[in-house]
């Protein structure tokens, strides 16, 4: 898709090439980066619309920009780019952090550039991102990208998190409200801990959770014989690096994390971490299932998923939540309406779920048997 450049900026012979109308020959000696007497600005800015261009000379372009020569590029870099050029750089050149870093500082940077920069960040690239706070002030999205990247750092994360709940941004992050709670309650860091400390749990719990190997059917808690519930030997090395986690790196891990981590974190005792868990864009029907089988989970739990009709597409779900008796009178009794006659008869007579919802069981199935008759 061509640049939307302004021409008038770039010199007469520039202006041709950028648009094709100079000679094809010059035109592909500029996609290599050979532009006699123009600027280094002009130069690059040319090889970015010949590397968006649907020509043979796109990939040509691309390749050149990815090994520009320091001279070309450090002059470049110090000229005032067009937002499109910066874009383009941002995606050939984003991986480093000596470009990204003078590329911040750019007067025409915007959105779609920085949210770019924060989406492929690295650590060192992500803490380059978060030091801009008035970028991200009017750019909120990237700090959106900044905290749901992986290699962005749980300090960064919390920084950037702490800038948008104190200037009242509205985010769309997952469990936003919960995590902003939790950071807020945590501003005051312990002086106990090292400096690296939380990154370096962050990191140490992401790579166990993602190198854990879990069957789908695995449950991370076991029974005893009394009816206390034990976390499965397992799971225990990570149970203990959650256990470790303030609450708001639990809040980030729940989002981003492994199935390991959900399924334990789901149960956690604080309920800003458990709802957390169970808002995660990762978290999928088969874990509903399994979560709103369970007794012990809190019913904010249960609320969200009633609440997500992506999850509730399942009958077992739908069942599970009817019969659980922690769901929500509202939710269960909306959800009654798609449980199948067998189903309800059985709820209908059972111990284990709340009178109100045996009673509302039997009335529909009163109710289909009156209109089975007519």
């Amino acid at each position: 898709m061509p640049l939307e450049l302004d021409l008038t900026e770039l010199s007469p012979l520039a202006q041709k090439l950028a648009s094709g109308q100079a000679p094809e020959k010059a035109i592909a000696m500029a996609a290599r980066g050979v532009v006699m007497g123009a600027k280094p600005a002009d130069v690059v800015t040319i090889m970015a619309a010949l590397s968006q261009d649907a020509t043979e000379l796109s990939a040509t372009a691309t390749t050149s920009l990815q090994k520009l020569p320091p001279a070309l590029l450090d002059g470049a870099l110090s000229a005032d780019l067009q937002a499109p050029v910066i874009e383009v750089l941002v995606e050939q050149l984003g991986s480093d952090a000596s470009v990204v870093e003078r590329l911040l500082r750019m007067p025409r940077l915007g959105e779609q550039a920085l949210c770019r920069m924060a989406e492929r960040a690295t650590e060192q690239i992500g803490e380059l991102v978060a030091t801009n706070e008035r970028l991200l002030l009017t750019y909120p999205r990237a700090i959106e990208k900044l905290y749901m990247n992986k290699r962005v750092r749980m300090s960064t994360a919390d920084r950037v998190l702490e800038l948008a709940v104190r200037n009242e941004l509205k985010l769309e992050i997952p469990a936003y409200e919960q995590a902003a709670k939790a950071i807020m309650n945590e501003l005051i860091p312990e002086p106990t801990q090292e400096p690296n400390f939380d990154d370096q749990l962050f990191a140490e719990t992401q790579h166990l959770g993602e190198t854990l190997a879990v069957d789908p059917d695995d449950e991370p808690y076991e029974a005893s014989d009394d009816g206390e519930e034990t976390v499965a030997r397992k799971f225990e090395p990570l149970h203990k690096k959650l256990a470790d986690m303030t609450i708001s790196q639990k809040i980030r891990t729940a989002i981003l994390g492994s199935a390991a981590e959900r399924m334990l974190l789901v149960r956690d005792t604080n309920r800003l971490v458990a709802a957390a868990a169970v808002s995660s864009p990762q978290f999928t029907e088969n874990e509903a299932a399994r979560v709103t089988a369970n007794k012990n989970v809190h019913d904010d739990v249960l609320r969200i998923i009633a609440k997500n009709r992506t999850l509730t597409r399942g009958y077992q779900v739908k069942l599970n939540l009817v019969t659980n008796p922690k769901t929500p009178l509202t939710f269960a009794s909306h959800l009654l309406q798609h449980i199948r006659d067998a189903d309800l008869r059985t709820i209908s007579k059972s111990k284990n779920v709340p009178a109100n919802i045996q009673t509302m069981a039997r009335q529909q199935l009163l109710k289909k048997s009156q209109q089975k008759r007519r």
